[in-house]
C-alpha cells in the first residue's frame, strides 16, 4: 500500500505579494485606453506511445491578421476575439499553431513558434506598454526533449516580460484557456495568473471557456487586483473514457468545484482537469487548480478536499472495455433504434489513426447487417477513383496506422460513389467545434458495401463528434442498427440524441483504457490504477 502524496504549488514568479494594488497615479498610467493585450495559441495533444513524429508541416499555422479571421467562430480563439472586440480592447494576434491529437512533436516545432512568438512580442513591446498577455493552450503538448512544453512557453515568456519590466514596475498578468485533457504542471501555475479550464468533455464549453477566461482578464485590468495558481495533483491516472462529465467521477467533482467557488469570493476559477494518459510524463494525470487573491491556507484545504474526494472515486474513473466478440454476442439484432458501438482503442480525438480494423472485423465475422463504420485510408479512396458505381472491387482497407492493430482487411466490395469531405458542422458547440471551429475537410471520401455493412472511407481521420460527416456524405446514421464509433466519450453530444445507447468494446490499438498496458517511463508513481493508493 502507498500513501497518499498531493503535490502543492502555486506561482511565485511574477507576484509574491497577495491582491497587489497600485498607487492611483499608476493605475493612471498603467492602463491606456483601450487595452492592449497580446494573443497567441499553441495546441496539441501529444499521445507519446505513438510511432513517428508530428512535424512544423502538421500543423495549421496563422499569423498575424490571419488569426483574425476566426472571430466570431465555434473555436476558443473565435471566442475570445469576438469578446476582446466587445470589451474595446486593442489586440495584437501574433501566431496560432495547432494541429489534431497525434505522435510525439519534434523539438523544432517548439523552437520555432518560440522564435515567432518571441519575436513578435518583443515588437509589440516596442510599440508600447501591454496590459495582458492571453493563450489558447491544450496543456498536454509534448515535444521529444520537452515533456511540458506549455510550462517551457509559460516560463520564457514571463522571463522575457520580467527583462521588459526593468524599464518599468508594470507587472503584465498571463491570463488564458486551456483543454480539461490537459497535463497540467507546477510550472504552468508558477509562470501564469490565471488559466481556465473547460468544464464539460464532450467540450461544448470550450468557447464559453475562453470568453470567461477573456472576462478575468478584463477583471484584473480593471481592478489591479492579481490572483495567483495554487495546484494540487492527486495520485490519480484515468483513461478519456472515464472523463466524461456526465457520470462520475468528473460530475461530483466539477460539482464540487462550483460549489468550493461559490462559497469563497477570493477563488477567480477552480479548476477541475482530468489529464492526458496517454503521455508518458512526470506530471501525467488529474489535477485541480485554485485561481485566487486570497489567502493560500483557504485554497490549500479547498484543494485537499478535492483531492480526499477524487481518491475515494477513482475507481470509477478506471474504466476498461470488455473484448467486442463478448459485447457483440450479447447485442439484440431484432429490436428497432440506432445502437453505438464505441471503439476507444482507436479514438481519433485521443490520436489513434482512425484505420484500425478491430471492429471492422468483428462485424464481419459477427455477420452483422445494417451496420456502418468509417475508416480512414486514402490509399483505398484513391483506388476507387473513376470507378462505376456499382462495381465489385477488390479492396484492401484500414490496418496500417498503429503496429497495435492485426492489418489491413481484404474485402470484395460493392463500390457506392466517391465524394467530397468538407462539411459544415451541424453542431457549432460540439467537441469538434472546440478543435476545428464551423468547418471540417475529411479530403476525398468513398463509400462502399460489404454484406450489409457500408463503410465510409476518408482520407483525413475524422473525430467522429458531429453528425455532418455522415450527412454531408449522403448518409443517414439514425437509419442504420448499429454503427461503430472511434472515440471514447466526446462522440456522445453528437450520437446520444439519435442513438438508443451505446456499447464499449475492446480491440487492439493504441489507445485501449487498460493503462497497465501502457509502458510508462517517465510518470510519477505511485499512482492509481498502476499502483495501490492507500485512500
Amino acid at each position: 500500500m502507498h500513501g497518499i502524496t498531493y503535490r502543492l504549488t502555486y506561482g511565485k514568479l511574477s507576484v509574491p505579494i497577495r491582491n497587489r494594488q497600485y498607487p492611483t497615479s499608476q493605475k493612471e498610467s498603467l492602463v491606456p485606453q483601450p487595452p492592449r493585450i497580446f494573443i497567441a495559441g499553441l495546441f496539441h495533444e501529444t499521445h507519446t506511445f505513438l510511432d513517428g513524429t508530428t512535424k512544423w508541416d502538421d500543423f495549421q499555422i496563422l499569423r498575424d491578421k490571419e488569426i483574425l479571421t476566426l472571430k466570431g467562430d465555434s473555436s476558443p480563439m473565435g471566442g475570445v476575439l469576438e469578446v476582446a472586440e466587445q470589451l474595446g480592447w486593442t489586440v495584437f494576434p501574433a501566431l496560432s499553431v495547432a494541429a489534431y491529437p497525434s505522435a510525439i512533436v519534434q523539438d523544432d516545432v517548439f523552437e520555432r513558434y518560440w522564435g515567432e512568438f518571441s519575436a513578435a512580442l518583443a515588437k509589440c513591446l516596442e510599440a508600447g506598454p501591454l496590459d495582458g498577455i492571453f493563450l489558447v493552450l491544450h496543456g498536454a503538448m509534448t515535444c521529444e526533449t520537452i515533456a511540458d512544453v506549455e510550462g517551457m512557453l509559460l516560463e520564457r515568456l514571463s522571463q522575457q516580460l520580467l527583462a521588459a519590466q526593468q524599464t518599468s514596475s508594470k507587472t503584465i498578468p498571463i491570463f488564458g484557456v486551456y483543454d480539461l485533457h490537459a497535463n497540467f504542471t507546477p510550472r504552468m501555475a508558477q509562470f501564469s495568473q490565471c488559466l481556465v479550464a473547460y468544464r464539460e468533455n464532450p467540450h461544448a464549453d470550450a468557447r464559453e471557456s475562453a470568453v470567461r477566461a477573456v472576462r478575468l482578464l478584463d477583471r484584473c485590468i480593471r481592478t489591479f487586483e492579481m490572483p495567483r495558481t495554487l495546484l494540487a495533483q492527486p495520485p490519480i491516472v484515468w483513461p478519456p473514457t472515464g472523463t466524461g462529465t456526465a457520470s462520475d467521477p468528473m460530475k461530483t467533482l466539477l460539482q464540487m468545484a462550483r460549489q468550493l467557488q461559490a462559497d469563497h469570493p477570493n477563488f477567480w476559477e477552480v479548476n477541475v482537469t482530468a489529464g492526458f494518459a496517454f503521455a508518458d510524463t512526470f506530471d501525467t494525470g488529474v489535477s485541480f487548480g485554485i485561481v485566487t487573491t486570497g489567502d493560500d491556507d483557504e485554497a490549500r484545504c479547498s484543494l485537499k478536499l478535492l483531492c480526499d474526494q477524487a481518491l475515494q472515486l477513482a475507481p470509477l474513473g478506471n474504466v476498461v472495455e470488455r473484448p467486442v466478440a463478448e459485447v457483440l454476442g450479447e447485442l439484440s439484432r431484432n429490436e428497432p433504434g440506432l445502437m453505438v458501438v464505441v471503439e476507444p482503442s482507436d479514438n481519433i480525438g485521443g490520436g489513434a489513426p482512425g484505420d484500425c480494423t478491430g471492429l471492422l472485423r468483428a462485424f464481419i465475422q459477427n455477420r452483422f447487417t445494417n451496420t456502418a463504420v468509417c475508416i480512414c485510408d486514402p490509399d483505398a479512396v484513391q483506388n476507387l477513383q473513376g470507378r462505376s458505381p456499382g462495381t465489385q472491387v477488390e479492396l484492401s482497407i484500414g490496418g496500417r496506422g498503429s503496429r497495435l492493430d492485426s492489418g489491413p482487411v481484404d474485402l470484395n466490395v460493392r463500390f457506392v460513389r466517391t465524394c467530397d469531405g468538407r462539411f459544415e458542422l451541424r453542431d457549432r458547440q460540439s467537441h469538434l467545434a472546440s478543435m476545428v471551429g464551423d468547418r471540417f475537410n475529411m479530403g476525398a471520401c468513398a463509400i462502399v458495401e460489404y454484406e450489409g455493412i457500408t463503410i465510409l472511407l476518408t482520407s483525413v481521420k475524422t473525430p467522429p463528434m458531429d453528425l455532418g460527416q455522415w450527412l454531408h456524405v449522403g448518409l443517414d446514421p439514425s437509419q442504420f442498427s448499429f454503427i461503430g464509433v472511434k472515440a471514447a466519450v466526446a462522440h456522445q453530444r453528437a450520437w446520444d440524441p439519435i442513438s438508443k445507447g451505446n456499447v464499449w468494446v475492446s480491440t487492439p490499438g493504441p489507445c485501449a483504457s487498460d493503462l497497465n498496458q501502457l509502458p510508462y517511463q517517465q510518470l510519477r508513481r505511485p499512482v492509481f490504477p498502476l499502483d495501490t493508493i492507500d485512500s
